[in-house]
């Protein structure tokens, strides 16, 4: 594939607009579809958004703005949206019959030598994409907001032909983003499986009442999460003296949190109606302002935050 390629992403929501824009950032013209028009018409005003941010925090121009905007078309219908795609991006619900639905309305429209690639991020989807999809179907999971965070998740089907992986890294690679490959699909790959063993001791944490929120995040961000922006986890170890990490598993003397299936501080905050930024609230309150200000300033921060490490990893080197 290449900059010529035609994209369709299914979808305009959270996960759809974001990846509309990513491919459109890559070069590609981009039709995004949803079934609701209302929602792909907010789905072109979060990439208008997204861009604008974008070019606040320096990491494009206006004129490029302008481009990249102009590069995707809105689509109501998912048959013309599929028609002349040479790669398709699923990014609707994760939900079984509504994934079986649009795999099958994929299938009835879009030529047969197009790429099927879906955003799942916990579902094996390879037995609800039609057989003779399979053979051109893998998983392309990204990270919110995948327009600045690289890393994508790809992952093979047991049909799937042996060119595809390679193919959809190289395309992602040439747009500057961090494929990591799996041979088969893995429920959670690598990131996701560790945020959920990190979340149940977070939750443990809240629930029985040993740390706040505050505590918690403040513990990440100046603790973990600093050290691992430039090591990541294990070359952190290597630093530590993985000695010490020896030690350390000897002298454990608690459990980790099995799954408990759910929270009485997270059921206490929904049933409060705060569910997040879009609400307002969450486990902190946001005085007031409106999701798009939360977006664009979580957008300036990562960005400006991404370009410094990229400087350091260029100028430090620790290793391979």
């Amino acid at each position: 594939m290449d900059a010529n390629s035609k994209v369709t992403v299914i979808g305009a929501g959270l996960m759809g607009h974001a990846l509309a824009l990513v491919h459109a950032a890559g070069g590609h013209q981009v039709k995004m579809q949803d079934v609701s028009e209302a929602q792909l018409k907010r789905g072109v005003e979060l990439i208008a958004s997204a861009l604008q941010s974008m070019v606040d925090a320096g990491a494009i121009d206006a004129a490029e703005r302008t481009k990249i905007i102009a590069r995707v078309t809105p689509v109501p219908a998912l048959a013309d949206a599929v028609a002349d795609a040479d790669l398709i991006v699923e990014a609707v619900v994760e939900n079984i019959p509504v994934k079986t639905q649009v795999f099958s309305e994929i299938d009835a429209a879009a030529p047969l030598m197009a790429i099927l690639a879906s955003n799942t991020s916990s579902l094996d989807i390879f037995p609800l994409v039609p057989a003779r999809r399979l053979q051109r179907c893998v998983i392309a999971h990204w990270y919110t907001p995948p327009y600045i965070i690289d890393l994508v998740d790809l992952a093979a089907g047991p049909e799937t032909d042996k060119d595809i992986l390679p193919t959809m890294q190289a395309l992602y690679l040439g747009m500057g983003k961090k494929p990591v490959l799996f041979a088969k699909f893995i429920n959670g790959y690598v990131a996701n499986r560790l945020q959920a063993a990190m979340g149940l001791e977070i939750t443990k944490l809240l629930d029985e009442g040993w740390a706040s929120a505050r505590a918690i995040d403040d513990s990440i961000k100046y603790g973990l999460a600093l050290r691992m922006a430039l090591m990541g986890a294990l070359m952190k170890a290597d630093f530590t003296g993985l000695d010490m990490m020896q030690r350390g598993m000897v002298n454990q003397t608690y459990q980790p949190p099995a799954p408990q299936g759910s929270s009485p501080t997270l059921d206490r905050l929904m049933e409060q109606g705060r569910q997040g930024v879009m609400f307002g609230a969450g486990y902190f309150d946001y005085g007031g302002m409106s999701p798009e200000e939360l977006f664009h300033n979580r957008d300036i921060g990562l960005l400006k935050l991404k370009a410094e490490v990229a400087v350091i990893e260029k100028e430090t080197p620790l290793g391979s």
